[in-house]
């Protein structure tokens, strides 16, 4: 059997962080009840090929060929949905594929909507995702400091934030994932380090620690997308923290968290041994997936029909897109809904370079072999001596890797092999 990742998409949220160019908006109950109606029929449909276009010579693989690793709902806001409806979606879930006995199933939750529930307290939620078989609990904070909080448009306190912390531990959960974002607008290295230190007491199981991007699109960019342009010229921005600042706090995370006992395993992933983060894991290193939702994408290997041979050399990655309207998504079932796209061996190899690359542990010369019938040499030699020259990449043990500059110079060095 084949390992399968699954993605599910909610769309939905309180109101827009200034920062966010995510697919997600507000909406209504009927709305929103109406979507999860689509999502279930979505799942119940089938693998991707079965709606997208496909060339007549080529098939996917049938859904009893797979077992299923990992589960992850992302947004949006998953959490703003009843958790009855979450409960339902896994019960389709559970219906249509085989899951793996230690599957990761996670579920982003931001302490806002969980604190404004009604009659339904945060540990009764967190009590009822648990019983649905969720395990592991992402929790949005972005930041310690109220201040900085309301300046990023969240709807959520740090109290808030402790609340909804405490609910997920007294409901037994055992695997928990903070986010945070550096490099904001007014952030000082010393309001990041206090951050760090507040989360660090509460010992959280992983801790996503992003940097701001500022985004086309949103309030943020229209508010800082001159002052982002005069940081990248190496000039003195009015806003953002300092280029100079930005690689402190960089350098204080890898510090603190490191002193901590957790493993800096991906450019902005930091766990304790044991729990780094499967799904993403997963989508570094091209485990095939399926995502359900409005704009969710796939990426699924099919085969060529009658060919029954699953060696990794015979088979073509495929690409699929869903709509991003929700008029669009709305219809699926009654019409094609997917776009989809052949991957080119050269694609494959971009992407196997680039993702793999986030890792801390790099990639394999002798899996790129395997994988692609050609030496990682013949493809990207000239490209991968050069960032050695550099001090950007290292080669040991059959492995190449990013150094540490190359992790603080890393959009840089991934762009060579897009």
């Amino acid at each position: 059997m084949r390992e399968l990742e699954l993605y599910i998409h909610i769309p939905f949220c309180v109101k827009k962080c200034a920062y966010c160019d995510f697919l997600s908006a507000p909406a209504g109950k009927e709305q929103r009840d109406r979507y999860v109606q689509t999502l279930q029929t979505e799942i119940r449909s089938g693998m991707p090929g079965s709606t997208c276009s496909l060339p007549e010579t080529m098939e996917c693989a049938r859904r009893e060929e797979y077992f299923v690793s990992s589960v992850f709902f992302g947004g949006g806001t998953p959490s703003i949905l009843p958790p009855e409806q979450i409960a339902e979606i896994m019960e389709t879930l559970r219906a249509c594929f085989s899951f793996s006995e230690q599957c990761e199933i996670t579920i982003e939750c931001n302490p806002g909507t969980l604190s404004e529930k009604g009659a339904l307290s945060e540990s009764r939620i967190m009590e009822a995702y648990r019983a649905c078989g969720i395990n592991r609990i992402s929790l949005g904070l972005q930041s310690a400091d109220n201040a900085e909080l309301a300046m990023l448009g969240r709807i959520h306190t740090w109290e808030t934030f402790l609340c909804s912390y405490e609910a997920a531990r007294k409901a037994g959960f055992k695997n928990i994932n903070v986010d945070l974002m550096s490099a904001l607008p007014g952030q000082t290295v010393e309001s990041w380090e206090n951050t760090l230190r507040q989360i660090l007491m509460l010992a959280p199981e992983h801790i996503s620690a992003y940097s701001l991007i500022i985004e086309e699109g949103t309030p943020f960019y229209q508010k800082y997308h001159e002052d982002d342009l005069r940081r990248a010229d190496g000039e003195q921005p009015l806003y953002l923290p300092s280029e100079d600042d930005e690689r402190r706090m960089y350098a204080l995370t890898e510090q603190l968290l490191g002193d901590a006992g957790y493993g800096h395993y991906e450019i902005s992933n930091y766990a304790r041994p044991g729990y780094e983060c499967r799904h993403n894991i997963g989508y570094w290193r091209g485990t095939e997936y399926l995502g359900f939702g409005l704009g969710a994408s796939s990426m699924i290997r099919c085969r060529q029909k009658g060919d029954s041979h699953l060696a990794q050399s015979s088979l073509v990655s495929v690409r699929c897109q869903n709509p991003m309207e929700h008029d669009a998504y709305e219809q699926f079932g009654k019409e094609s809904a997917l776009s989809c796209e052949i991957l080119s061996a050269e694609d494959e190899m971009a992407e196997f370079m680039f993702l793999g690359l986030r890792m801390l542990s790099g990639i394999s010369e002798e899996e790129f072999s395997e994988r692609f019938h050609r030496s990682i040499d013949q493809i990207y030699g000239d490209k991968i001596d050069r960032m050695t020259s550099l001090g950007l990449l290292k080669r040991q043990c059959g492995r190449i890797f990013l150094t540490p500059r190359g992790l603080d110079l890393s959009n840089p060095v991934m762009a060579e092999f897009v």
